[in-house]
């Protein structure tokens, strides 16, 4: 706590009247950050939804906006070990170095799935914490909002009083939400699915679906035409009824899948901007649900 409020007065000592800048690594949290802040924040995405959140590059561009932020809004849990430390040591910013107020960490606000019970770069892309997606639920995202609203008052006390209405606002907005996507996705509980990353666990346990097939060998290891081959002797087996990946990712191991078993290959947005109607948070989950409905349907439900 005492480290905290040691960073709160070090980013406070700036007064300028400029609206807060934000960086935000992923643009789930970009969205998040615009909802709860509205015009007292100025809001920049590193990364887009065509883009893999694992693997960026640490570009000068994104260094010299990590340099002016006061806030940095990242996943976590490793997700971007790649690339923010980088961008962090070469932006030399103390206010949002980890540990200070001006950085804010989405999966440290929630409980973490499937953490390892080991650590080997040998079984591939893992996260020592537990897998970093966690915006795939809209009960997180509901958490991190709350946590999110009360570290923009922190940094931002002018705007404090601000803050809480739009989060009150958003919240409202967004339980109404939920509750309908839960109903709509009623049809889907119960699916066994084949996904081509583990990147759909907290959405799936939010749909009540369930992920019986990983396309990859190993997280972050692209399948080898053996390997899926074996993947299509156990689609009927394990009663698969679509075939799942994110938009930024390479179509063909779930088309390979898909032609050859007669189960859809679904592309979902993933996050904002990952299809040309989830321009926000809301149209991000109303477009996910409608295409795993349309493929349900496609596939004999």
């Amino acid at each position: 706590m005492r480290r905290f409020l040691v960073g709160l007065a070090i980013w406070l000592a700036p007064t300028a009247a400029a609206a807060l800048e934000v960086f935000a690594c992923e643009p789930e949290w970009a969205a998040l950050a615009q909802e709860l802040g509205g015009s007292d924040v100025q809001v920049f995405a590193a990364t887009t939804a065509k883009q893999d959140p694992h693997r960026i590059q640490a570009r000068p561009s994104l260094i010299a906006r990590m340099r002016t932020a006061g806030l940095v809004v990242c996943t976590g849990a490793e997700l971007e070990i790649g690339w923010l430390p980088l961008l962090l040591r070469q932006a030399a910013n103390p206010r949002v170095l980890p540990g200070q107020p001006g950085h804010f960490a989405a999966a440290e606000q929630v409980p973490l799935r499937d953490a390892p019970a080991r650590l080997d770069r040998a079984d591939g892309d893992v996260h020592a914490a537990g897998n970093p997606h966690v915006h795939g639920s809209p009960d997180n995202i509901r958490v991190i909002a709350v946590a999110l609203s009360a570290r923009l008052a922190a940094v931002d006390p002018a705007h404090a009083a601000a803050h809480a209405d739009r989060l009150a606002d958003f919240l409202a907005r967004w339980d109404a939400a939920t509750a309908r996507w839960h109903v709509a996705a009623a049809p889907l509980r119960g699916l066994a699915v084949a996904v081509q990353h583990t990147e759909w666990v907290y959405l799936l346990e939010f749909l009540g679906m369930r992920q019986a097939l990983t396309l990859e060998p190993k997280p972050g290891i692209p399948p080898s035409a053996s390997h899926l081959a074996g993947i299509v002797a156990e689609v009927p087996r394990r009663q698969v009824r679509m075939v799942l990946f994110a938009a930024y990712q390479e179509p063909r191991p779930a088309e390979f899948v898909a032609q050859r078993t007669g189960v859809p290959a679904v592309v979902l947005p993933f996050t904002v901007g990952g299809s040309d109607a989830a321009t926000d948070l809301f149209r991000l989950f109303d477009d996910t649900v409608a295409r795993l409905l349309a493929a349900m349907r496609a596939s004999g439900g």
